[in-house]
Order: C-alpha cells, then sequence, then structure tokens
C-alpha cells in the first residue's frame, strides 16, 4: 500500500517484531520484502506502532490480515484473532470508517464481524465491514502484491465500493481486473480457489501413485495433460505434496464450514485431497527406506530441504520437516540443509542435525533425500557431490532434478511416480551346449517394471551337480576362467513375482538365476523370459 503512494500505519502486538520492521528488517524471508520496506520507510510513508488508538485516529480504512490457523479440536479455522482486532478497534474509532479483511476465513465471517463492529461503535459513528481476500504466494508474495491478477471484494454498500476502488486505483488504470460481489462470494472465492489448487495437486500425485505401479512416467504424463488448454501445466508436479500455512488448513477449514451448512457431502471429496497429501509423505519414507535395505537404523541420511516451499523460511505442516521427523523416528542419523528455514526448522524439529553447507550434510551420506526445490538444490554439480557421499543414492521427491545428468554421474536415482531406470548389465560370456549356436543374454526380467515387483527365482531345475552357474558376468563363486559359466540345458524355470503368483516355463529354457541386482545375465531373451514373469 504504501509503495503505491498511500500513507500506511502497520499494526502488531509483538513489541519485538515492530521494532524490527521500524528498523527496516522483514521477520521473515520474503524476496524483494527488505527492499519495500526500506524504501517505503525511509520515504516517510510507512511506520509502525504496536497501539490500536493510534490506527483508529490515523486511518479511514483498517485492514486486518492476522492469521486464521486450524483449531485445536476440530478442522474449522480459529477466528479468535480476526475476533480481537475488530473487537479492539471497534469502540475507539471517532469517524466513520470500513474495516476490510484479509484473512481466508469461512463463508459468514463478515456478516458475523459486522454484528461484533456495530455492537462496539461509539454512537454517532459508522463503519462498515467488506471483505478483500489476498491471493498471495509466499516467494511471490511482493509481486503477487503490487502485480495481482485480479483483485476481489465483498461489499455491502457503493461507498465501500467507491473507498476500495480508490485504494486500489492505479492497479486498475493498469488493467488489473476488479470483481466486486457480495462478501459471501468473496470469502468463497479464496477457498474455492485454494481447495482447486490442493485438489490438482493431489490428482497429479494420485496419478504419480498409479504410475509407479504401472511403470509409467508421471512427468510426462503431466507434460502431455498440461498441453490440454482446459487443464493446463500449472500445479501439475508430481512430489511431496503440498503443506504450509494455508491450503492445508484451508480446505479442513472448508469442510468444516460446509457441515455447519448441512452441504458436507458437497465438499467430501476434499477428505481423500488431504489424505493423498499426507500419503505422499509415507510413500516419500517407504522409498527412502528401500534404497537403504529396509532400514534407518544407523544409516546417515542427508536431507535437502526443511521449507514447505523454496523462496520461503517457513516450516509450518511442511512435508520435508514431516518426513524429516520419521526419519529421526525410524533410527536414522539426519542432517539437514535449507536456504532460509534452519532456524525455524531447528525450533520445530529439534532431532536432526542442521548445517548451512550442503556438501558437509552430505558427507558420507548414504543417501540424499531432495525434499524441498531450490533453486541451490538443482544447481547441485552431481559429480562434485558424488564425490562426498558414502552411496551414490538419490531420492528426488519433487521430481526437479534432471535424471539423465544425475544417473549419467553414477547415481542411483529414484522418484514418486517415475520408473526405475534400465540397467544393461556387463556382458557375460556363456558357454555350454546350446543348439542355437548363439549366446543370448536377459537383462533382467523386470527391467523397466517397478521395484516392488521385481521377481525372484524360487526353485529351477537343477544343473549338473558339477558344473557352475551363472552369475550376471560377475565370476563370483564361478570356477570358469574369465567368468564363463557352463550351464547344463534345464527343463523350468519357476518364478515368484512381487505380488507371489507363480508361473512355470516348460519351453526347454536354461536355468534363469535372477539375483537381487538390478539386471542378471543369461542364456534366455527377453521376449522369452517375459511370457513367464
Amino acid at each position: 500500500m504504501a509503495d503505491v503512494g498511500h500513507d500506511v500505519l502497520g499494526v502488531d502486538t509483538d513489541t519485538r517484531k515492530i521494532e524490527a520492521l521500524a528498523a527496516g528488517r522483514a521477520p521473515f524471508f520474503e524476496p524483494g520484502l527488505p527492499e519495500v520496506l526500506t524504501r517505503n520507510t525511509r520515504a516517510g510513508r510507512l511506520r509502525f506502532t504496536t497501539s490500536l488508538q493510534e490506527a483508529a485516529d490515523f486511518a479511514d480504512l483498517h485492514f486486518v490480515c492476522v492469521g486464521t490457523p486450524q483449531r485445536p479440536d476440530s478442522l474449522a479455522a480459529d477466528l479468535r484473532h480476526v475476533e480481537a482486532v475488530v473487537d479492539g478497534l471497534a469502540p475507539l474509532l471517532t469517524r466513520d470508517g470500513l474495516v476490510v479483511g484479509k484473512s481466508t476465513v469461512p463463508v459468514g465471517t463478515t456478516r458475523a464481524l459486522s454484528r461484533r463492529v456495530a455492537a462496539r461503535l461509539r454512537p454517532g459513528v459508522d463503519a462498515e465491514v467488506a471483505w478483500n481476500p489476498e491471493f498471495l504466494r509466499e516467494g511471490f508474495a511482493v509481486q503477487d502484491t503490487l502485480r495481482p491478477d485480479r483483485l476481489v471484494v465483498g461489499v455491502t454498500s457503493p461507498r465501500a465500493d467507491r473507498l476500495l476502488r480508490d485504494v486500489y486505483a492505479s492497479m486498475l488504470s493498469a488493467g488489473v481486473p476488479y470483481v466486486s460481489t457480495d462478501p459471501a462470494t468473496a470469502e468463497l472465492v479464496k477457498v474455492a480457489a485454494n481447495s482447486f489448487l490442493a485438489t490438482k495437486i493431489s490428482f497429479i500425485n494420485a496419478m504419480a501413485e498409479v504410475c509407479d505401479a504401472a511403470g509409467a512416467d508421471v512427468v510426462t504424463l503431466a507434460d502431455a495433460l498440461g498441453h490440454d488448454a482446459r487443464i493446463g501445466r500449472r500445479f501439475l508436479s508430481a512430489g511431496l505434496g503440498f503443506g504450509g500455512g494455508c491450503l492445508p488448513k484451508d480446505i479442513r477449514a472448508f469442510l468444516a464450514r460446509a457441515e455447519e451448512l448441512e452441504v458436507g457431502e458437497a465438499v467430501s471429496f476434499l477428505h481423500q485431497i488431504d489424505r493423498i497429501n499426507h500419503r505422499q509423505r509415507r510413500r516419500t519414507v517407504a522409498l527412502a527406506r528401500q534404497l537403504l535395505g529396509g532400514k534407518f537404523a544407523g544409516r546417515r541420511v542427508a536431507v535437502l530441504g526443511a521449507a514447505f516451499k523454496p523462496d520461503s523460511d517457513d516450516v509450518r505442516d511442511s512435508p520435508a520437516l514431516a518426513v524429516t521427523a520419521e526419519l529421526v523416528a525410524e533410527g536414522a542419523d539426519v542432517f539437514v540443509h535449507d536456504p532460509q528455514g534452519l532456524d525455524n526448522a531447528r525450533a520445530a524439529l529439534p532431532g536432526p542435525a542442521y548445517r548451512t553447507d550442503v556438501m558437509e550434510v552430505c558427507q558420507d551420506a548414504d543417501v540424499v533425500l531432495h525434499l524441498t526445490e531450490w533453486r541451490q538444490y538443482r544447481a547441485l554439480d552431481p559429480v562434485r557431490l558424488s564425490r562426498v557421499v558414502r552411496s551414490p543414492r538419490l531420492l528426488d521427491a519433487r521430481n526437479a532434478l534432471d535424471p539423465a545428468t544425475w544417473r549419467a554421474a553414477g547415481w542411483h536415482l529414484r522418484a514418486l511416480g517415475r520408473p526405475a531406470p534400465y540397467r544393461r548389465p556387463d556382458r557375460a560370456t556363456v558357454c555350454g551346449d546350446d543348439p542355437s549356436g548363439r549366446r543370448a543374454e536377459l537383462h533382467g526380467p523386470h527391467a523397466g517394471r517397478p521395484a516392488q515387483r521385481r521377481p525372484e527365482v524360487v526353485r529351477r531345475t537343477p544343473v549338473d551337480a558339477q558344473g557352475p552357474q551363472v552369475h550376471g558376468g560377475t565370476g563370483q563363486g564361478c570356477g570358469a576362467p574369465g567368468g564363463q559359466c557352463a550351464v547344463r540345458r534345464t527343463s523350468a524355470v519357476q518364478v515368484r513375482t512381487g505380488r507371489g503368483r507363480r508361473h512355470r516355463a516348460r519351453q526347454g529354457l536354461r536355468s534363469v538365476p535372477v539375483d537381487r541386482g538390478p539386471s542378471v545375465s543369461c542364456p534366455v531373451s527377453w521376449r522369452q523370459a517375459s511370457r513367464f514373469v
């Protein structure tokens, strides 16, 4: 508001926060905010106080921007802070004014607050309540404030609408869409927008789960869907899910308010949206556990990211911090890095070791988890990083890193909704009685299939008691020179898939020794193997 030319007084009950703001220091990390703060405090258009009386004497419009967290005893929004502001401000007003809500609130809040204000006003003073929801993205809040994609106001009189048009005159002259409606609709615009965004995120995360089961690639799927103008690509990035102080609590508050209005069934799908979002956290932990062979205890885990999103130090309901907490609970030795959120993360979760240097965090790591998609992490050199870790295993829980680049540097990279890589083994020379006179390779009966469904041989027709078996070209335990193995002809191979089904092939195939590694070699073609795996 000060940046577009208004005289502004900021009010808060936290004395330390007010002192920091008055000195030009932002109390939280937000790109571009310190510059705006310094520019306008120096120009004299912006100052701060803890006094509501000073605010009542100073302003014609009073914007209420306090938080509406989830109540501890239900899904509903806690409106105590909003109510405290209007209850304290209304009796102090000495001239007509407009109280404008910016907070995300349940539909019907404006009507309830109007009654509270009217009951506390001095005789002869008139003050209306309007609602003007904010649509700011953390990390882009300054940009979204100065150049919003729309302005929505919920008013009950032409006077309130005229005052708000005057406040936003510079933005309206720049062509910003202005939607003037009733307060209930304005309140719903905000919660409906957040619910839609949460639905879109959870939808693509649900598709990621299907892709994991089917061996498909969710990133390519999202790209293809995004070409449809009716769908669009934004918010179709599968990964760890959403968090922060808005989307999670807003969809729950919407559910609670819908139940109060006796239309809970209309938005009941939001329960599933919330469950999908939390399941992504559990799936991330499970995939990390799989990369470590089934357990975290005694293993060193490097975590890249603690904030719920990049360009923010906010760790409220952070998916990254939730995963970190689970790793600590399962006995992992966890080291965490975040460019801005370490102080808040340390206060919220004191268990892990927090470090300011990425290389120190990754030193001797058994696995690296990429949990918040900061630009700094996308710019990491995978070759350099591979020199400091104990084992080059990487879980990209945000699908933000280039798999080809990291795998080319020797990393075993896994990601949610993306198939495990096809890995060709060293060619094994197979000798013995081969009627076709050809040597064939099987590059893993599980090539291109999800890791949890890899088959294993549970019984095979015995080969000659004196003859060694194929060992995938490694020669381990094999007496043949140069890793060569003499394989006798067999009549059947029995394979069990990850779901426990058994299949038998009786085509005169050779024995198929399948190890636990990513691939094996044996004298059976992939086309043949695919018929019984």
